[in-house]
This record gives structure tokens, sequence and C-alpha cells, in this order.
């Protein structure tokens, strides 16, 4: 019997928004975009870094199921995109109620639509 290894396509630490004071600078000085079921401050990083990620789930959302859920989904969208970002980003999203019930691919094109929107995906040919 071959064991099934599930492969790991976690986010690193080093792709992660953990503390309050990025989020804080995200929120002060960053550009903001709200589009369906989610909110996205950014501001750019430096070329050569790689883009990181903050998810925000009030209680609004729900109970933590209905907020882990959320974050699964919103770091997903994150984690199949980033590499078409025009510029390397600071990241935060914002989950709103809207959220909950939602499949993937609708919070996926939530996603797009708001990076398109914001101008932060490179231009394909």
């Amino acid at each position: 019997m071959t064991a099934h290894r599930r492969m790991s396509h976690k986010l690193t630490r080093f792709q992660r928004i953990q503390h309050s004071r990025d989020f804080e600078r995200l929120k002060k000085e960053g550009q903001r975009l709200a589009q369906g079921c989610m909110v996205a401050n950014w501001l750019p990083r430096t070329a050569g870094d790689d883009s990181r990620l903050g998810v925000i789930t009030s209680r609004r959302i729900g109970g933590a199921v209905l907020r882990n859920r959320a974050r699964r989904l919103l770091r997903e969208s994150f984690r199949r995109h980033q590499h078409q970002f025009h510029t390397p980003l600071d990241l935060v999203l914002v989950a709103r109620p809207s959220i909950v019930g939602k499949r993937f691919q609708e919070v996926e094109v939530d996603f797009l639509k708001v990076l398109k929107r914001g101008h932060l995906l490179r231009a394909t040919s």
C-alpha cells in the first residue's frame, strides 16, 4: 500500500504579513479597493522581494469555522495568482460577510477583479 503524500502549498512565513505594525502601515499608507466579498489594501515592495499577504476576518463573518474557510479561500486565491503581479506587493485582504457560502471560483473572480481594477496584474500577451 502506498502512502498518499500531500504536497504542501502553504505560504512561507516570509510570504505572510503577521505584525500589527505592517497591517497598520498598509491601512494608513496603502491603496484600497473593495470588490465583491473582499476589500484589498496594498503597497508595492522593492523589486526582488516576495509578495506578502495578510488576511483579516472579523467576527461579523460568523463563527470560527466560517472565518477559517474565508481565510483559506483568500489565501488560495493569492497563492495561485501571486506570480502574475506587476510588482511585488504587501497585500491585505479583508473578508466581507458576503464571502460566506461562496465557492472558491466566485472568490477567485472577485480577487482577480480587484487586482485588475488596481492595475496590479502584469499585462498578458
